[in-house]
């Protein structure tokens, strides 16, 4: 057991501050610079429309994630001591589906918004979050013998491709 204290982050706890951060990003910051402007119609009825399908089937696939890793969730990259492998669910279709769901609803939100500043947070997050679940699968491979078998298997943030 790690007798460092919290604050020092040993479990990645700094990486929950910055996504927390990044959250807010999206949800919050600025959506216009100057000289930049955000797209206009027709293009703004598209991207409302393909925004709000991104928003849905993020949410619905962070939903899953959630529910499929039940008691096996927490917001570090490092496993609760009592983890469980989950593969079956969202959790067959990409290793990361909570982290895929936010990014999704994250770009869906961007084109509902019609902001390309906003588009560019979107992309942030779905950045750490590719990076945070680096430090997260060295973890879980040094916990569970069948990750490895997994990965191959299994891809980490977008289903068939990535």
């Amino acid at each position: 057991m790690n007798d460092a204290p919290r604050w020092r982050g040993t479990r990645g706890e700094w990486y929950v501050v910055v996504q927390v951060g990044l959250f807010l990003l999206v949800g919050l910051g600025p959506r216009e610079l100057p000289g930049v402007s955000s797209w206009g119609p027709p293009w703004s009825l598209v991207t409302l429309i393909v925004g709000l399908v991104l928003g849905g089937l993020g949410g619905l696939l962070g939903l899953a994630g959630l529910l499929y890793l039940g008691a096996n969730l927490t917001p570090l990259p490092h496993p609760k001591d009592d983890a469980t492998l989950v593969e079956t669910g969202a959790y067959a279709l990409v290793r990361h589906p909570i982290y895929s769901g936010l990014s999704l609803a994250a770009f869906g939100w961007a084109l509902v918004v019609a902001s390309p500043l906003t588009l560019l947070y979107a992309l942030m997050l779905f950045i750490f979050f590719d990076l945070k679940s680096r430090r997260e699968e060295r973890q879980l491979l040094r916990k569970f013998e069948r990750y490895a078998e997994y990965q191959k298997r299994v891809r980490k943030l977008i289903p068939f491709i990535y």
